[in-house]
């Protein structure tokens, strides 16, 4: 059934398609006005996109708008020497839009110029989903992350595969990864010496500098998974919905997991101790109907302080509708609905890639500990 509502959603190519950009959007995207880049065209030393005869206007593809975002980003772009910055996305309650904030930062820091590895660690596969793959149906093995968990490979390379969406690529996730619950601690107990979590940071160590963002989906719980992602993260987000369940189960996601790092630094296993450049906290899915969500943003907000980010995701009809035909704001084309509702959610989601990348360039550009 999934299957064949993917067929029908993705109708007539079945697969997803990156989506095209106007004059105005890359021009927003680059930081110039409109003006500046249609002079720049006639230069003819980037894409000139191409003329679309019905309108009168020029369209661009995906490849075009990254070489032009390298081009007057280049301020913003992985300096040489620097390795790329990974970011966990984590939480362990389920339905609070992490996928989602996955998907969307790989996209967003695409389009920005960057070049992003997305890793699905969550044996659900709706990171793969999203990037139009059936988990069930189109993932072998050797697309995921198992054979590093089971030993067979010390090297992600092997997994990794280019996607529909240009400067993302993909390291998949179907249910069968579930085993690697079982494969990581039969590891260790065959080892002692082994690091059941450090297996995935080590083998991304190959890979770190081909890509300048590794953006890395967990499973909603606190499994040997997840501490390989988020010992592999130089950075955490954590979406948060304003309610009650939700900001309780985020709470016991910080102290399960300072306490984990506690037991690992313990024992030696983190060396000088594990550390993350960031730790940041977003609003998801707020309901400004909800008459719960004005108390509960503030008990986040007094709990998380500087770490909340600033800036709310809204819960809109764009972002349900969109989730409902297997994409993300990013994929639209052309909504069919209110522009200004389309338009509050494309703004709010703008805003956080834009706070995630300049924390990833601010670390990037920071001095070496000496």
């Amino acid at each position: 059934m999934v299957e064949q509502i993917r067929g029908r959603l993705l109708a007539p190519e079945a697969r997803k398609i990156s989506p095209t950009f106007s004059t105005a959007q890359m021009a927003a995207l680059c930081g110039v006005d409109k003006s500046h880049l249609d002079y720049r065209i006639t230069k003819g030393d980037l894409p000139v996109g191409q003329m679309l005869k019905a309108r009168g206007k020029r369209s661009f593809s995906l490849s075009d708008l990254r070489t032009w975002t390298r081009t007057y980003r280049a301020d913003k772009m992985r300096p040489a020497g620097k390795k790329a910055f990974t970011i966990a996305v984590g939480n362990f309650k389920g339905g609070v839009a992490k996928t989602t904030t996955a998907m969307v930062i790989a996209q967003g820091l695409s389009m920005r110029g960057h070049r992003v590895l997305a890793i699905d660690t969550d044996p659900q596969g709706s990171l793969t989903t999203l990037h139009g793959i059936l988990p069930e149906a189109e993932v072998a093995e050797d697309m995921t992350i198992a054979p590093l968990c089971d030993g067979s490979k010390t090297d992600i390379r092997y997994a990794i595969r280019s996607t529909y969406w240009d400067g993302i690529d993909l390291v998949a996730a179907a249910p069968f990864l579930f085993s690697a619950e079982f494969a990581l601690p039969a590891r260790q107990m065959q080892d002692r010496e082994a690091r059941f979590w450090d297996v995935l940071n080590a083998g991304l160590e190959s890979v770190r500098d081909l890509y300048d963002v590794i953006v890395i989906d967990t499973p909603p719980s606190l499994s040997y998974v997840t501490i390989n992602a988020l010992w592999a993260a130089n950075g955490i987000i954590v979406p948060v919905p304003p309610s009650g369940l939700d900001f309780a189960s985020s709470a016991q996601f910080w102290s399960l997991l300072a306490d984990l790092g506690g037991n690992l630094d313990a024992q030696g296993a983190g060396h000088a101790g594990k550390s993350f450049d960031f730790l940041h906290v977003l609003l998801s899915r707020v309901d400004p109907t909800d008459p719960a969500m004005p108390a509960v943003r503030q008990w986040i907000a007094a709990t998380y302080g500087e770490y909340m980010l600033p800036v709310e995701i809204p819960k809109t009809s764009v972002t349900s509708n969109k989730a409902a035909e297997f994409a993300t704001v990013y994929d639209v084309q052309k909504y069919e609905g209110s522009a200004r509702t389309y338009k509050r959610a494309a703004d709010a989601y703008d805003a956080f890639v834009d706070l995630v990348e300049q924390s990833v360039v601010g670390t990037w550009h920071k001095p070496a500990p000496t």
